[in-house]
């Protein structure tokens, strides 16, 4: 495990609901939504949070907040 600090700043933010193994939304969110957005990239990576976790959770319950920093 890696302490890192999540810079402040604009991001886009899409919910993806389902199994964690493919989230798609950040695939869209990426491919789809930001070339038509008009705007910039800020230089970190796309980040994840994960709403609800614990070992009973089944796929289909799971929730991915999707962050993508913008300028």
């Amino acid at each position: 495990m890696v302490n890192k600090l999540i810079p402040g700043g604009r991001c886009a933010v899409a919910r993806h609901v389902g199994s964690r193994e493919d989230v798609a939304t950040a695939r869209h969110l990426y491919e789809v939504w930001y070339p038509a957005s008009g705007e910039a990239l800020r230089d970190f990576p796309p980040f994840f949070h994960y709403v609800n976790v614990g070992p009973r959770l089944r796929d289909a319950d799971m929730i991915t907040d999707v962050y993508l920093p913008l300028r």
